[in-house]
Formats: C-alpha cells, sequence, structure tokens
C-alpha cells in the first residue's frame, strides 16, 4: 500500500481525479441507469403507467441505496482517512464492519419491504389505477435488496481501496446484463413490469457475485476475523463519516413521497389529471439524477484523494483538489441546464410518448424544475468534500439544507398558493438557497486551511541542501510553547532536510568556550536576577545572565552564517531578527496536550534521581534500571521505547573513570 500512498501524496492531482472519477462516474451513471432502463423499456412496452408504477416503488430502491452508501461511503472515508494517519489496523477494523453492518440491514430492509409493501405504497402516494402493477413491481425488486445493498456498499470501499476499474467493471457488468435481459423478459416473454424487476435482480446478483470475490484481493488492508468483530464505536464512527451519503438519499426518498403527494393532489384539479405528473415528474427527477451522478461521481472519486492528504496534513493538494472538482462539476451542470432548457420535449419522449397534454406538463416540468440546476456542481461537490475530511456535520448541513430544510416547505408552501405549478417552482427555489449555503461554508473551510498549512507548506517546500545545489545556508528557527513539542518537530524537520539541528548542543558549545558547567548555564541562561537590574548594562562577570546570552548570540549567529540549521528555542528568531532568509516558526499546543506532556516530563525527572543514586559507579547493564511510567526493566542503553507502555526515552551517559553516570534522560515524543 505504500505506492498507494505515494501516489494519493505525490501525484499530479488532475491525474488523480481522472484515474478514480472516470470510473466512479460510469459507475454511479450504472447505478442510476437500472431503474432508467427499466423505464425506458417499460414506457415502450407497457406505457406511461408502467412508468408511474415504477416511479412509486423508486423511493423504496432508493432508501436501500441510502444504507448501502452510508456504510459504504463512511467505511471508505475511515479507510482514506486512517491509511494517511498510518493506522491501518483501524482501517481493518472500519471496513469490515462496514461490510457486516451493511450486511445485516440490507436483509432486515428486505423482510420488513415485503411485509409492508402496501403501507409503503400508500405513503409513497401510490393511485389505485398505479397500485396493481407497482405491487408487482415492488415484490421483485424488495427480494433483490440484500444483492444490490452489499453490492453497492462494496463498490464504494473497491474505489477507496485503489481500483475504480474493478469498480467500474463489477457495475458495467450488471447493467449490460440488465439492459440484455430486459427486452427479452418484456418484449419476449411479455412479462411487463415483472420481467423488467427479474431482469433488474438477476443483474444485481452478478454486480453483487463480483465484488465479493474482490474481498480477497484488497491492497491496502487484509480482512481478519478480528476486523469483522462489530466495535460500537468504530460503526459509530463510518455512520457518521456517511451520514451525508444516507440524508442525501433519504432526502429524495422524502421529497418524492412529498411530490407524489402533492402531485397527486393539485394534479387532479388539473387538466393534466392525477398520473401524468405523478409520472413525468418522476422522469424529469431520474434524468436530473443522471447529472447529478457525474458530479457525484466526480466528487466521490476524488474522496480517496482529499480524504488521504488531509489526514497526512497536505492542506494545499485538498485545496487544489478542491478547485478541480467544484470546476469541472460546475461545466457538467451547465451543459446540462442548456439540454433541459433546449431539448425536453426530446429528452420526454426516450420513456415513451403520450398524449398532448403529457407532452405539454413534460416540457414545463423540465424548464420549471431544473431552472437553476446549474448550482448542484457546487452544492453536491461540496457536501463529499467535507465528507472526505471528517466534518460529517457541516456535510449532513448541506445535504438536509437542500432537500429537507427548503425543498418540501416550498414545495408545500407555494403548491398551497400556485397549484400545481407551485410544485414546479419549488426545485429552483431549493437550488438558489442551497447553493448560498455552500458557498459559505467552503470559503470559511478554505480560510482554515490556508491558515493552518502554513508553516507547513513553507517547511515541506523547502528542499534539502543537496537538491538545492547553493551555498545559500537554509535557517529555520522553531520558537515554542512550553510542552508543545517544539523541540520534536524541530528534530524531524532538520533530519527531512539533511542539515543539523542546534538545541541544548548550544549549551555545549558556551560549556567548552566558557568553562562553566552546562548545568549552570542552562538554569541561567535565560534569567535575570535582582541585582542585574541595576547593572545598566555594566556587565560584571559570568555569573551575569545578560553575558550569557551575548555568548549564547555570537554562537548562534556564526552558526547560521557557516552552515544550515534548524535552531529550537535560545531566542533564535530574536537573535537572527535581521537576516532576511531565515524562516520563523512557532508551535503553540492546546493546554490538555501540554498537560500530558507535563505529566511525562515528572516521569523523566524521577527516572534521572532513581538511577543516578543506583547506578553510580555501578555497571547499568548489570543493574538495570526501570521505566519511570510503568516499573518494567529497560534492558540496555540502547533502549529507546518501553515495550510494555510505550514511553519513550533518551539516555546519555559519560564515562568518568570507568564509572557510569546517568546524566540526562529526556522524552522525545
Amino acid at each position: 500500500m505504500e505506492q498507494e500512498e505515494n501516489i494519493l501524496g505525490k501525484e499530479k492531482i488532475g491525474k488523480l481525479i481522472r484515474k478514480f472519477s472516470i470510473p466512479c462516474i460510469i459507475s454511479m451513471l450504472v447505478n442510476s441507469l437500472y431503474n432508467i432502463v427499466d423505464q425506458i423499456f417499460i414506457g415502450q412496452g407497457v406505457g406511461y403507467l408502467g412508468n408511474g408504477a415504477t416511479n412509486v416503488v423508486f423511493p423504496l430502491v432508493m432508501i436501500g441505496l441510502a444504507f448501502s452508501l452510508m456504510f459504504g461511503d463512511g467505511a471508505s472515508a475511515y479507510l482514506s482517512l486512517k491509511l494517511g494517519e498510518k493506522k491501518k489496523k483501524e482501517a481493518e477494523q472500519g471496513i469490515g464492519n462496514g461490510i457486516v453492518i451493511s450486511s445485516i440491514v440490507s436483509v432486515l430492509f428486505s423482510v420488513i419491504t415485503l411485509i409492508f409493501l402496501q403501507q409503503f405504497l400508500t405513503i409513497f402516494g401510490c393511485t389505485d389505477n398505479l397500485r396493481e402493477l407497482a405491487t408487482t413491481y415492488g415484490m421483485i425488486i424488495a427480494i433483490g435488496f440484500p444483492f444490490s445493498m452489499i453490492g453497492t456498499t462494496l463498490n464504494s470501499i473497491i474505489r477507496a481501496d485503489g481500483s475504480p476499474k474493478y469498480s467500474m467493471f463489477s457495475m458495467v457488468s450488471g447493467a449490460i446484463l440488465n439492459t440484455i435481459l430486459d427486452p427479452i423478459f418484456i418484449f419476449v416473454f411479455h412479462k411487463g413490469v415483472e420481467g423488467a424487476a427479474i431482469a433488474t435482480v438477476i443483474s444485481q446478483i452478478l454486480t453483487f457475485i463480483l465484488n465479493v470475490a474482490y474481498v480477497k484481493k484488497f491492497k491496502s488492508i487484509k480482512l481478519t476475523k478480528e476486523s469483522l468483530k462489530l466495535k460500537v464505536n468504530v460503526c459509530k464512527k463510518i455512520v457518521m463519516l456517511g451520514i451525508s451519503s444516507f440524508i442525501t438519499q433519504m432526502s429524495i426518498v422524502c421529497v418524492m413521497t412529498a411530490e407524489n403527494n402533492l402531485l397527486g393532489k393539485y394534479g387532479a384539479d388539473s387538466k393534466y389529471g392525477a398520473e401524468i405528473p405523478i409520472t413525468v415528474l418522476g422522469i424529469v427527477m431520474k434524468i436530473n439524477q443522471i447529472l447529478n451522478s457525474i458530479i457525484i461521481g466526480i466528487a466521490a472519486g476524488s474522496q480517496p484523494i482529499l480524504g488521504y492528504n488531509y489526514g497526512a496534513k497536505k492542506y494545499d493538494r485538498v485545496k487544489k483538489t478542491l478547485k478541480i472538482v467544484l470546476g469541472s462539476s460546475v461545466v457538467i451542470s451547465a451543459i446540462a441546464f442548456i439540454l433541459f432548457q433546449t431539448i425536453p420535449d426530446k429528452l420526454i419522449l426516450i420513456f415513451g410518448s403520450g398524449d398532448e397534454n403529457y407532452m405539454e406538463f413534460a416540457c414545463l416540468a423540465f424548464r420549471t424544475y431544473l431552472l437553476l440546476c446549474i448550482f448542484n456542481g457546487v452544492q453536491i461537490p461540496s457536501g463529499i468534500f467535507f465528507q472526505a475530511i471528517g466534518k460529517s456535520t457541516k456535510s449532513a448541513i448541506l445535504s438536509l439544507s437542500r432537500q429537507i430544510v427548503i425543498l418540501i416547505p416550498s414545495m408545500i408552501i407555494l403548491s398551497h398558493i400556485y397549484g400545481i405549478m407551485g410544485v414546479l417552482s419549488a426545485g429552483p427555489v431549493a437550488d438558489g438557497l442551497a447553493f448560498i449555503l455552500a458557498v459559505v461554508l467552503l470559503v470559511k473551510e478554505t480560510r482554515s486551511l490556508k491558515e493552518g498549512d502554513s508553516t507547513e507548506e513553507k517547511i515541506s517546500n523547502i528542499k534539502t541542501i543537496e537538491e538545492k545545489n547553493t551555498s545559500t545556508p537554509v535557517i529555520i528557527t522553531i520558537a515554542r510553547e512550553y510542552g508543545s513539542g517544539g523541540r520534536y518537530i524541530g528534530k524531524l524537520v532538520a533530519e527531512k532536510l539533511g542539515i543539523k539541528l542546534y538545541d541544548k548542543n548550544i549549551i555545549e558549545n558556551m560549556a567548552e568556550d566558557t568553562g562553566l558547567s552546562e548545568e549552570y548555564i542552562e538554569e541561567n541562561e535565560q534569567k535575570r536576577n535582582v541585582l542585574d537590574v541595576f547593572n545598566n548594562g555594566y556587565y560584571v562577570g559570568l555569573n551575569n545572565a545578560d553575558e550569557l546570552f551575548l555568548k549564547e548570540s555570537e554562537i548562534i549567529k556564526n552558526t547560521a552564517e557557516k552552515e544550515s540549521c534548524v535552531i529550537v528555542g535560545r531566542c533564535a528568531d530574536f537573535i537572527l531578527n535581521d537576516r532576511k532568509d531565515v524562516t520563523k516558526v512557532f508551535i503553540y499546543s492546546d493546554m490538555e496536550n501540554k498537560v500530558k506532556k507535563k505529566k511525562q516530563a515528572l516521569y523523566i525527572t524521577k527516572f534521572v534521581y532513581i538511577a543516578d543514586s543506583s547506578v553510580y559507579e555501578k555497571d547499568i547493564n548489570v543493574y538495570g534500571i526501570n521505566c519511570p511510567n510503568c516499573g518494567a526493566v529497560i534492558p540496555s542503553l540502547d533502549t529507546k521505547r518501553c515495550k510494555y507502555c510505550k514511553t519513550s526515552f533518551n539516555i546519555q551517559v559519560v564515562n568518568l573513570l570507568k564509572c557510569w553516570k546517568i546524566i540526562n534522560c529526556k522524552e522525545i515524543k
């Protein structure tokens, strides 16, 4: 997986998006086309009443899709984030739990649907003229829910695992089979809506089998029995990460339920009747779903890129990925807008023809309901972006805003005023307001990313001295709050750049130059006593802290002149303030982490005392020492971390007349 990680973190963003998004787009389109293909053949073979029947069953399909995407996208986001954080075991646990919980829920949903199908159809606005056909279609579709739901969950996971082409292959295979079987069952065997449902389920089984076969071929993880054991905290995290996808799909269910009931009520009072509006707007929404599938495919394909780089704190790549995704989505939405406004009659004819009222309402629905569909290119990717970076609350807000908070109330209010036209007018109202909210949240988040990565970008963009091939030194000063871990960060930066780190070794140089002990210098280098206040610049001896500071300043300036280096503390940022080539960094931490590090530092102090008193003039390898945290035996001087409690430490010794004495033991992480 290391290779995949490098690709996600280093490969060109545009190339990565093409690699992941194109297969994802195809997969999403195929997923949308399952029901659409049924409607095309049903419309041609049965008529618009057959399409009306599939429309009132479609909310059940969307509920199943909502659960499968919640578990699949949630597990995928969990996988990407944990791999970015180098936590492979947790990533495996997330994938295993995602698959298991999806399997359980799919079987339960299938059973519930079969038992309460008639009640569901009534809720979804089924009329008496549509009920028989809808019941026949719905019973068969419900039997296939475990296959379709588990297959969809696995599809998302496979894509996040770095195999978008395989994900696409499994979905396309099922779609092709469905396209072949539909006309056979409808026109050859004359099964009507029953045949369309059978063709769909058989095709979903094929996709399911192909995706299950991939489970043993995971690139980034390896599933074990342990990873399949459900853990409440992991499942909760998966659900929270995938809740946006769930809400998005469930909101469609709520919208379709409200639409069908409102269209049936107000359509019956119009010249169009109840069945025409229900059938037509269902088709319009499914065609719009094709647009949304492309946008979702672009955004979902970028999810591993966003998640990995956000987890790795490569925020510049996160922002660049987001920019490309938004730009591409807006272009696609603009093209769709032109088609919806110019050729709606040709689009509706794909699903069969009808009388004059049918065609009139179809054109009206396209041009009104989808008037601001171009804004989908911003609103939909925004929700997936927040999902990918672990901001599930913001993602849920965006998903809820358009469908639930704005669209349904708008439908109810406007239909009460304008009748059936009010239902259609609610679409652009919701799209416009949801767009504004998405822009506000995106601007705020991208600004926080800019603030958060300024230091990291500055450091990461500096190449090693060998790569720069220049004599100009690279000087980085790190100031830090107490307990922030600034010393450890300085060590990492120096190692990455291949340059020296200066911290307490500056004290060693001062000790050599002055003849004073390192303990005295460390204690007094940054202190002033009361008498020093009255010296007024007249330095009276080496016991004066100002003299120590001057000496330290001299060493730091000389070091900066002769070589590239990282200098931690010692007021180096102030001492080198007149130099233009110095990169100044300040490290801070919250109080919780400061307290934690302070507790660890107390352990280290105790460690030094015990070792100093018990091991003096004795061989440490004979007597040994104990971990200050858990008390476990530290076997040798080379030990860097307790193997039991994982406490990190560094032991430094000096040889005084062949007698070992520990002089320093400090936390390094």
